[in-house]
């Protein structure tokens, strides 16, 4: 038998440097769709409101406002986030339920700062509120019980707002994925793990999705804005095309060997693809760390003094033996982005996608490349 373990959403003693998990959207959403449905039909709220995760367990959530009157009722939670760098924290999510005639089943609704599908190759059609498939099946999974417990047919429209999200989608991927006027209802399981960032990743493989259905040919990774710019200058590509790719190189190239695209552009700093050159899978500064022996045999390969070599073996950063051997006129930039394109290709394996690697720097200027390897 299952444990039922128990959570709760206000979580005060923890273990020292013990990362704090948190709650996703869809969980807040559902949270409060469920206490408002019960005093639409009861009367009151419940507070602190209980429901029950995709994967067991069950979480308790504290309402921060609520109102009821005879056409409908809202409940608002405070999205806890806990330690994960989630715009979203601290948002109110807003749920507001109104009665539908009998056997119009659960609907669902956008309301202020909930964004809208407007793009094929998501999980939800165009045309649809930017709520994913299992907030829905939490949100519809609330209702019934609730409906259940009240002898009703819970046939009920679900409105979800969050307080300031048209400005926060801005922060995300929303606006490329084609999501507009605000954010997504997201979560799989309900909970957030610190530092997970399985958001971020997971819009990385939204925008694949729907640069597929696009029916585009050329996509592109970048590590940052100016490494985009770099490409930008360079093509002239549909905005859709621009994935997001950040630190998650791991989380884009397997993403696109199992559902791949014909091309794609790879755009980054030196320190950062001297990384994915190594095999790393997350460029973050936290999660790994460039190997300075790399560095030094890279410099041999690119014809170095010997005199230059050995100062890369004691150089603070990256950047510091990039600018010597540029002071120098060697170029490492090229050998990297050889490099580079061939730990990518390994992690790709045979899927059937033409890599491109160009290495930029701050400016945005293309300091070396390897063009198309297919």
């Amino acid at each position: 038998m299952r444990q039922n373990i128990r959570y709760r959403s206000q979580m005060s003693k923890v273990e020292p440097k013990e990362l704090r998990r948190g709650w996703t959207t869809g969980a807040c959403a559902t949270a409060a769709a469920k206490a408002a449905y019960t005093a639409l039909l009861t009367g009151s709220f419940p507070d602190p409101v209980q429901i029950t995760l995709p994967k067991g367990g069950t979480v308790d959530f504290v309402l921060t406002r609520h109102d009821v009157s005879q056409t409908q009722a809202s409940a608002t939670i405070t999205k806890d986030a806990g330690d994960d760098p989630d715009v979203t924290h601290g948002a109110l999510i807003t749920s507001t339920l109104r009665h539908l005639p009998r056997g119009e089943g659960v609907r669902f609704k956008a309301g202020e700062g909930v964004g809208t599908v407007t793009r094929p190759g998501l999980p939800i059609p165009p045309g649809e509120p930017a709520i994913n498939p299992v907030p829905r099946q939490m949100l519809t999974t609330a209702i019934a019980e609730v409906a259940t417990k009240n002898g009703v047919s819970g046939d009920i429209e679900i409105e979800i707002s969050i307080e300031g999200g048209a400005a926060l989608a801005h922060k995300t991927m929303n606006p490329r994925l084609g999501i507009v006027g605000g954010l997504s209802v997201l979560g799989t399981t309900g909970i957030v793990r610190p530092f997970s960032c399985a958001s971020w990743i997971a819009s990385i493989h939204r925008g694949v999705d729907v640069a597929r259905a696009a029916g585009l040919n050329h996509v592109v990774g970048a590590t940052g804005a100016s490494s985009e710019d770099a490409v930008r200058a360079r093509y002239d590509l549909d905005e859709v095309a621009f994935l997001d790719m950040g630190d998650f190189a791991g989380g884009l190239l397997k993403y696109i060997r199992s559902h791949p695209l014909p091309k794609l552009t790879l755009a980054g700093g030196f320190a950062k693809f001297s990384k994915l050159a190594q095999g790393a899978m997350d460029l973050h500064s936290a999660r790994s760390s460039v190997d300075f022996a790399f560095l030094q045999d890279l410099l041999e390969e690119a014809g170095a003094t010997d005199e230059l070599v050995e100062a890369a073996g004691s150089a603070n950063t990256a950047k510091e033996v990039l600018d010597s051997a540029l002071q120098e006129r060697v170029d490492l930039s090229t050998p990297l982005a050889r490099r580079t394109q061939a730990a990518v290709r390994q992690i790709l394996r045979d899927a059937p996608v033409a890599v491109e690697v160009l290495i930029t720097d701050r400016q945005g200027n293309v300091l070396g490349e390897q063009g198309f390897d297919r």
